[in-house]
């Protein structure tokens, strides 16, 4: 550690240096975790101060920032000489989606549960498909589709003609042979391995008391978020009865819990002193962020 660097600080450099973050990706993370809670819209000098804190250059920011405005993931406005950003509609609507997933407790799906769906196999293209398995939906073959639980059914499939919905139970209680059938149909191997990674990524920031410094909580914050939703919104929830006893996604969801609940007082103290919207200094709207802290929990 560099003479006079924090514990913090060195956990931050050690995170970046094994996995630097992309910058439109990193930025939509800050947007989902910060800016959404507190009225959705963000000064583009605060998005540039915290991307510079994860070693992200200005004009790579405002690249980024572009790019993001052209696919409408931000829509922005000026106010005076200044710049504001907030997320698109659709963007907006997909990361609520993400935010039930990322800062909830546990995202397993009651074992008794599940969702069964016949589409016409003319729907059945790689992008139907792709939407299906981020649904948390698995093909068993032909026209069929499993999933845990009772997912929301992507309406766009690129065809006319809708699924035919089987909402089912499970009447027989064989935990072997639930496992069996999970890891048949859910590609398991790849998302342990995902779980392993996240794991490994963020191990400098496990157990590391945050300082003084909020800005450092905060990017430390972000990181983790950013480390986290990149697996877990692949993690189709299946029931903790499907899954192995050493599943490596209990851990990752106990370290992301630890660590948020760690770092968020001093960042969102920063956020409160530092981040401004349209209106002025940047508060939270509605009951958004006493609800994340309760649902994060180790």
């Amino acid at each position: 550690m560099p003479q006079g660097q924090s514990a913090l600080h060195a956990a931050i450099d050690a995170v970046l240096g094994n996995s630097p973050p992309r910058a439109g990706a990193f930025i939509v993370t800050l947007y989902g975790d910060v800016v959404v809670p507190r009225g959705g819209n963000l000064w583009i000098g605060n998005v540039i101060d915290t991307c510079a804190r994860a070693g992200i250059s200005e004009s790579l920011v405002r690249t980024s920032v572009s790019r993001l405005v052209a696919n409408a993931t931000l829509v922005g406005e000026r106010h005076g000489k200044r710049s504001f950003y907030r997320l698109g509609p659709q963007a907006m609507r997909e990361f609520d989606a993400a935010a039930e997933r990322i800062y909830a407790r546990h995202i397993h799906a009651d074992a008794g549960e599940w969702t069964f769906a016949q589409f016409p196999r003319d729907c059945l293209k790689a992008p139907a498909v792709e939407r299906l398995q981020r649904a948390g939906f698995a093909l068993t073959g032909g026209e069929l589709a499993v999933a845990p639980g009772a997912p929301h059914i992507p309406p766009k499939l690129d065809c006319g003609e809708p699924a035919l919905v089987f909402r089912a139970r499970l009447e027989m209680d064989n935990r072997s042979a639930l496992q069996h059938f999970a890891a048949t149909h859910w590609p398991l191997d790849e998302l342990a391995s995902a779980y392993r990674a996240f794991i490994d990524s963020v191990k400098p920031l496990n157990g590391i008391e945050p300082d003084d410094d909020g800005a450092a909580s905060l990017v430390a914050r972000l990181l983790l978020v950013h480390e986290f939703r990149r697996v877990v919104l692949t993690d189709p929830g299946l029931p903790a009865e499907a899954l192995p006893d050493t599943w490596p996604g209990r851990e990752a969801r106990k370290i992301f819990a630890t660590v948020y609940k760690a770092c968020s007082p001093r960042a969102d103290h920063w956020i409160d002193a530092r981040f401004v919207d349209v209106e002025g200094p940047i508060r939270p709207v509605g009951e958004t962020l006493a609800h994340r802290a309760a649902s994060v929990s180790p």
